[in-house]
């Protein structure tokens, strides 16, 4: 079972192969925006993935079109929503700056 560590508290859960990132930081009771409920309409979600960006989902193009509307993206920008886990442990990092609000 793969584990997320989430920064920059650093707080490591375990979760399930196909979950959503999302789905996961609400289960553990983080606090992370997602203002349209994970249809990836406002991008509130963003995050940084810092290591196992090779094992989640591959980013789909409306996931991709989200992205570029949001100012301070790089290449390890995905949104929390979209973003499924998969077999191997997962590093992100919640973005406090409010991002793609």
């Amino acid at each position: 079972m793969p584990t997320l560590t989430i920064l920059p508290a650093g707080n490591a859960i375990a979760v399930t192969a196909g979950m959503t990132i999302l789905d996961a930081l609400l289960a553990a009771n983080e606090k992370v925006p997602h203002k349209c409920e994970g249809q990836a309409n406002c991008g509130s979600c963003h995050i940084y993935i810092h290591e196992g960006r090779k094992t989640v989902s591959k980013m789909q193009r409306e996931e991709n079109e989200r992205l570029d509307t949001i100012i301070g993206i790089g290449s390890k920008s995905r949104l929390a929503c979209q973003t499924r886990f998969g077999s191997e442990n997962v590093i992100i990092e919640l973005l406090g700056f409010g991002s793609g609000l």
